[in-house]
């Protein structure tokens, strides 16, 4: 299963492995208050397309589609968060962004439940 959530809320213990997807650090969060087991960075968004997306909705759907492409590049890195699933049963992707639905975690996760479903996993 994966799961997402803001990494500002607080952890719980059905998160299984908390996995932040965030290029930068979220603001505000000491490393020790934040409880992640795996900060994967080079998953998130390039600096120019985080940039240029600014969490503004209207650019939403252009945002996914450049963020899917991306995503061609990084087969082994989704590779290895599906091997993180399959191994801690459930993963919870990690993201700063205030909107729960425009964030590049969602995409994330769409993209990563096509490839187990591609590939029955």
């Amino acid at each position: 299963m994966i799961k997402l959530k803001r990494v500002y809320d607080p952890p719980s213990e059905d998160d299984g492995y908390r996995i932040l997807v965030d290029r930068l650090w979220p603001r505000g969060l000491p490393k020790s208050k934040a409880r992640i087991d795996l900060w994967l960075r080079d998953i998130a968004p390039s600096n120019e397309l985080r940039k240029w997306f600014s969490h503004k909705p209207e650019r939403w759907e252009e945002f996914k589609k450049r963020y899917r492409e991306e995503l061609k590049n990084k087969e082994e890195l989704l590779r290895k968060l599906i091997e993180l699933e399959k191994h801690y049963g459930v993963i919870t992707l990690l993201y700063a962004a205030k909107d729960r639905e425009h964030n590049n975690a969602v995409v994330l996760r769409e993209v990563l439940e096509e490839i187990k479903s591609e590939k029955n996993i």
